[in-house]
């Protein structure tokens, strides 16, 4: 009951603050405004990370103390720290060295100090006990690339708080079915308070995470995902829930976003761009270029998520040798098939658009008879963005 408590407790606490922090933000015009890279329509504000970051620290406060030997104290610090990171970065932005460097001093207190890393391939690739010094630097790089491929999947409305519900109610349910209180009540107290910001997230969006709450869920998300794996593949052959293609259950808890990172990477690279220049290569961005409205994006890739984690649950009993291959295919299959769809989608409802040089030959009386209202692209069905 204990997990039920603490949900309720940071959902209650997150529902009653939220409202506060947007009225805080405004006041002191702390927002994003539309254009650019960002498809909102007016000023709404950010840093909606303060909310569930303090919602859940309150929470678990309260209720932590029931699993006191296992308290995780250098996890929570690590999440305190990144959580800082990016509240500073959306205050007054880092550079990126000095954004990376915060972000290792949290990795390296969690790999280092409570030891949640990876040690084992377990055959993968016909590798098995890694040499110490290149788990930590291993770990250390998979933590961060986790902990950044969730911030940059932060981009509609409730996609990125509907991607964390279902990565830690799958890791809270897991944790908890085995035992591990302290993990499961991470979980569970995320989920309340993340329930909590969808409320007022979810389109059109009152509040945005900002940095504070990407980077601060995809570094709890990540550490969990590493603490999962290696649990994991201690249990005793033939337990009930125990996946042999660890490695590819942890990918699969975080495949879109790990999809979407290595997408926008290889698309920015092939075309002479830094791997980290902003753009629209997102997946969201094509969908919504199709026409789909920010709610129906989240269900489509919502959707898509759920199926990669069921997939794994087919394959639990194989190896990550055929597992990986399998989700990561697909996962490429689908994404080249969603680029040939919207280019296909878009030149089409390009070619029966007006173009704008076809009015150039009118007189003036037949000019004033083409009318361009704000309004109309406001109803189009489908997003240029």
């Amino acid at each position: 009951m204990t997990f039920l408590y603490s949900f309720f407790t940071s959902f209650a606490i997150g529902i009653l603050f939220f409202p506060v922090l947007i009225k805080l933000l405004h006041n002191y015009q702390v927002s994003d405004s539309p254009g650019g890279r960002r498809i909102h329509l007016g000023k709404t504000p950010s840093m909606g990370g303060i909310g569930f970051f303090l919602a859940s620290m309150i929470a678990l406060a309260i209720w932590a103390w029931e699993f006191p030997e296992h308290y995780p104290t250098y996890l929570f610090g690590g999440i305190t720290i990144m959580f800082f990171v990016g509240l500073r970065d959306d205050i007054v932005e880092l550079k990126a060295s000095r954004k990376i460097l915060g972000q290792l001093i949290a990795v390296v207190l969690v790999i280092g100090a409570s030891d949640i890393r990876i040690r084992d391939f377990h055959g993968f690739l016909g590798i098995g006990e890694l040499n110490l010094y290149f788990s930590y630097v291993f770990s250390a790089f998979t933590l961060l690339a986790l902990t950044n491929a969730f911030n940059l999947i932060d981009g509609l409305d409730g996609l990125a708080g509907t991607m964390a519900m279902i990565t830690f109610s799958c890791l809270g349910a897991w944790f908890l079915y085995y035992g591990l209180d302290s993990y499961a009540l991470i979980c569970f107290t995320f989920m309340g308070a993340i329930l909590a910001f969808l409320a007022f997230n979810w389109h059109p969006a009152k509040i945005f995470m900002g940095d504070t709450g990407s980077l601060t869920l995809g570094f709890t998300m990540g550490a969990l995902v590493m603490a999962f794996m290696e649990v994991n593949q201690a249990l005793p052959a033939g337990s009930t829930w125990k996946f042999e293609p660890s490695f590819s259950a942890g990918v699969a808890l975080l495949m879109f976003p790990l999809y979407d990172m290595g997408r926008v990477f290889t698309r920015r690279i092939s075309q002479g761009k830094g791997p980290m220049t902003p753009d629209k290569s997102h997946v969201h961005h094509f969908l919504m270029r199709m026409g789909f409205t920010h709610d129906k994006v989240t269900f489509i890739l919502g959707s898509l998520q759920l199926v990669f984690i069921f997939l794994i649950f087919i394959l639990k009993d194989f190896s990550d040798n055929l597992a990986l291959p399998i989700i990561v295919g697909l996962a490429v299959i689908l994404g080249l098939r969603l680029d040939k769809v919207t280019v296909k989608y878009v030149k089409k409802k390009v070619a029966v658009q007006p173009r704008v040089l076809e009015i150039s030959g009118l007189n003036e009386r037949q000019k004033r008879k083409v009318k361009l209202e704000k309004k109309d692209f406001e109803r189009s069905k489908i997003n240029l963005n």
